[in-house]
């Protein structure tokens, strides 16, 4: 009977965690498409660009709320990502420069790589206290591994969001952001999954790790 009820709360929950991680830059891109001018350029380009930002803000900060309240916590990873929205969107507002908010990503690609790196090579898993996961049965050398990868993944956007910042529209690249860097996200992580059974994830743990991806 226990089982079977929590169940569905689980399933509820990681719903919850996709809808807290990315319902945001959702609203930025709807947002942003909703205002921008058919040619793209122009003061219209410049009130499109503050105006999705803004909503991006307010999303992320809503979705912090929402965290709190429903998951009962705010991972360090959600606190950093929100607090970094907030300043570079903040200046992409201030300045009317959209470069602020573009180069947003890049600065949490790199500082998560740093980090989880740098822990790494202390032999520490601090992707663990980044996201406060606990993936049932996985070892700390699995963990290890984990941190690893996502550190060394996180300076590949670093590297990808600085390319298609560089050739494509502001449209575009939040349209990158949607269409390109979430699924690879998500295949990442999906790719994870052998290694973490070979480390003693239990196999009922699978949807916690595919639910709860690290994201800027």
């Amino acid at each position: 009977m226990t089982e079977t009820a929590s169940a569905p709360k689980k399933a509820k929950s990681g719903l919850l965690n996709l809808l807290v991680d990315y319902a945001p830059i959702a609203v930025f891109f709807g947002v942003y498409r909703y205002n921008a001018p058919a040619k793209h350029e122009g003061i219209g380009e410049v009130a499109a660009v503050i105006s999705g930002t803004g909503a991006f803000m307010v999303a992320a900060v809503i979705a912090l709320v929402v965290s709190k309240w429903k998951l009962g916590r705010i991972s360090p990873m959600l606190w950093l990502s929100t607090a970094l929205i907030v300043g570079f969107g903040g200046l992409t507002v201030l300045l009317r420069d959209p470069i602020w908010i573009q180069v947003k990503p890049t600065a949490i690609y790199l500082l998560f790589g740093t980090v989880l790196l740098a822990g790494v090579m202390r032999g520490k898993a601090l992707l663990k206290i980044l996201l406060e996961a606990a993936f049932e049965g996985l070892s700390d050398a699995g963990w290890l591994k984990l941190s690893l990868n996502w550190g060394l993944f996180f300076f590949a956007l670093a590297a990808l969001n600085e390319g298609l910042r560089a050739q494509l529209s502001f449209g575009d690249w939040i349209a990158a952001k949607l269409w390109v860097f979430l699924p690879l996200t998500f295949l990442f992580t999906f790719l994870q999954i052998p290694m973490l059974l070979r480390h003693g994830l239990a196999q009922e743990a699978e949807p916690d790790v595919l639910s709860d991806p690290p994201h800027e």
